[in-house]
Parts: C-alpha cells; sequence; structure tokens
C-alpha cells in the first residue's frame, strides 16, 4: 500500500539507493525522470556539510523539483548532525535519511555509519538531536546489525520510531559482511514485524524476481535498488510497474538510448565542471556500454578518451544498434 512522508507520496514504494559517487543530482534526475518513489543523495558527512568542506555541500544539491528527493546524513557529534539537517532543510530537503549502515573502513573507523550499531544509545542520541532539529521526516537506513552476533536492527528500530523515525531501511546483511554473500531479506522480517512504521528491504535486489523474493521473505513495505539501476536508470520504474501497476516507463533503446546517455553525460559535464564531470562520467558511461553490448575496442578508446566533446562523437558507435533486455 502507499504511504506519505510528509508531502512525498511513496507511489510506488521503491527508492534509489544512496551510492557514494553514484547518486549525484545528474543520476538522481535521470532515474525519477522514469518514475520513482523516492530517491536519496549521496552520504553527505555531518561536520563537513557545516565546515563547508570542498565538495560536500553538492552531494546534497537538490534539484528544482525536490519532493521525492532524501538528502542522507551522516556522522558522530549529535550538534553536527543537528546543525547539518538544519542547514540541508533550509536549502530546500523534504526528507532527510539518517545513515547507520554504511560498512566503509573509513567511516566506521570514524564512528560513524554502521558501528554506530555497536552503541544504540549513542546512535539514539543522534538520532533524536536530527528529528528535533527539523520539521521534516526523518528516516533511518541500518544494517541487521554489526555481526551475527549482534543482530539489534529490530530493538534499534523500535526504539528510533519511538523519537520520531517515519521510515526505516534494512540492508539485509551485517556491516562485518560488508556486500561478500547473499542478502538474508528473511531477517528483515524481525524489524517489519517491530514497528509500525513503514520498512523498505535493500541489498541485492537487482530485478524483478529479486524484489519480489525480497518482499515475500521480509515482510517489508517497499524496496531500495542500489546498483541494480547502474546503466539502467529506468528499471526502478519497471519493477514498480510490474509490481504495483504503476506507468510503465518508456525503455530507450537504439538512438534514444544514445540521446540519454548523452544528455546524462553533458549533465554531468555540466554538474561537476568539465575535468571533473569527465572523470565521474567514466563509470556510468562504462556501466551503459555493459549494457549495450559495446565492442570492448570502442569501449576503451571511449573511456581513455579526454576530450568531451570527441567522446560525444563516439557514444553513437559505441551504443550502436542498442537493443538491451530489461533484467526485470
Amino acid at each position: 500500500m502507499p504511504f506519505a512522508l510528509g508531502s512525498t507520496s511513496m507511489m510506488p514504494p521503491i527508492a534509489l539507493a544512496p551510492m557514494a559517487g553514484i547518486t549525484d543530482r545528474p543520476f538522481r534526475d535521470l532515474v525519477r525522470s522514469f518514475g520513482v518513489g523516492l530517491v536519496v543523495s549521496e552520504m553527505v558527512a555531518s561536520q563537513e556539510m557545516v565546515q563547508a568542506k570542498p565538495g560536500v555541500r553538492e552531494r546534497a544539491e537538490l534539484s528544482a523539483d525536490v519532493e521525492n528527493t532524501a538528502v542522507q546524513l551522516a556522522g558522530r557529534d549529535a550538534n553536527w548532525m543537528a546543525e547539518a539537517a538544519r542547514q540541508v532543510a533550509d536549502r530546500g530537503a523534504r526528507i532527510i535519511d539518517i545513515n547507520m549502515g554504511c560498512p566503509a573502513k573509513r567511516v566506521v573507523n570514524g564512528y560513524s555509519g554502521s558501528a554506530l550499531m555497536k552503541t544504540p544509545d549513542h546512535a539514539l542520541r543522534l538520532i533524536e538531536a536530527v528529528v528535533s532539529a527539523v520539521d521534516l521526516p526523518v528516516t533511518l537506513k541500518t544494517r541487521l546489525g554489526w555481526d551475527d552476533n549482534d543482530l539489534n536492527a529490530a530493538s534499534l528500530a523500535r526504539r528510533a520510531q519511538d523519537v520520531g523515525i517515519q521510515m526505516v531501511t534494512i540492508h539485509g546483511r551485517t556491516r562485518c559482511q560488508f556486500y561478500k554473500g547473499t542478502a538474508n531479506w528473511a531477517a528483515i522480517r524481525d524489524v517489519k514485524e517491530a514497528l509500525s512504521i513503514p520498512v523498505l528491504a535493500n541489498g541485492d535486489i537487482v530485478d524483478l524476481g529479486a524484489a519480489k523474493q525480497a518482499l515475500k521473505q521480509s515482510g517489508a513495505d517497499g524496496v531500495m535498488i542500489g546498483r541494480g539501476g547502474q546503466g539502467k536508470p529506468w528499471l526502478l520504474a519497471q519493477i514498480a510497474h510490474d509490481i504495483w501497476g504503476t506507468k510503465a516507463p518508456k525503455i530507450p533503446s537504439g538512438s534514444a538510448f544514445t540521446e540519454m546517455v548523452s544528455t546524462h553525460y553533458s549533465a554531468m559535464l555540466s554538474f561537476y565542471g568539465v575535468e571533473l564531470g569527465a572523470k565521474v562520467a567514466r563509470k556510468h558511461l562504462g556501466w551503459y556500454m555493459d549494457v549495450a553490448g559495446s565492442v570492448a575496442s570502442l569501449r576503451r578508446v571511449v573511456l581513455t578518451e579526454k576530450n568531451p566533446e570527441q567522446v560525444l562523437r563516439l557514444l553513437p558507435d559505441a551504443l550502436a544498434d542498442t537493443d538491451h533486455e530489461v533484467a526485470a
């Protein structure tokens, strides 16, 4: 069933996961153009946001239409978290998501991300600080726990709900698993049964079959998809259509696919500036060429070409006769 987060209607109940270096504004805008319930920004370090460290505020930059965009904050200090929340709210955010699931060593070693699952009392103080700082819906993203001996997602989520969290997303792994093995969607059911607020299932949801199984095993209200959308920005909308009957996206192929990729590439150059934008774009171009089944030699030329104008000239040949299958 659809639900709302403040003024944002979560219909379809499918979200684009926050991914460092990937879910920037150009990519979020592209995914949103096909139709999706929610998109989430890259993780924004709260202290660095407040101190205006170069490059950080760009991660929280929003389009004019931000109705279904959440800005994700991370940190270990309640004051920095609260001030960062106020700043992103002043910049137009409609939803704030708190990261307590990132397993990266640089984040965990700073006692942020999933490290906070080892100190639930402190984690709750951070949650309370953000909820109290803004008049916006605040959501939470976690893992199942730190390791298999401490699967405390349900208890932490229940306490978070009690202090005002309005939705929880659970990645079906522990922190110590990183991204190894397979996501345990069934374990998310314990969280869902402990709460009265919506729960999204996350982890290894890369196509329609996985989305259906994740919903069935977890009992979750919806799903959050990350790497499955790489190179296929329409995938979330296609899955939403197949499960919830929303409008089917028009999946680009042939020249339309090339036009979409070229437009996304140009948007990244505009957003970051030519030099940085060209570097950021390479991973996206690689995923698009994987989907297109591009010839290896052309793929290599595109990814090593430094002149953006030449890249744009090469793309029609590199993506020629695209007739990809939708992994839905």
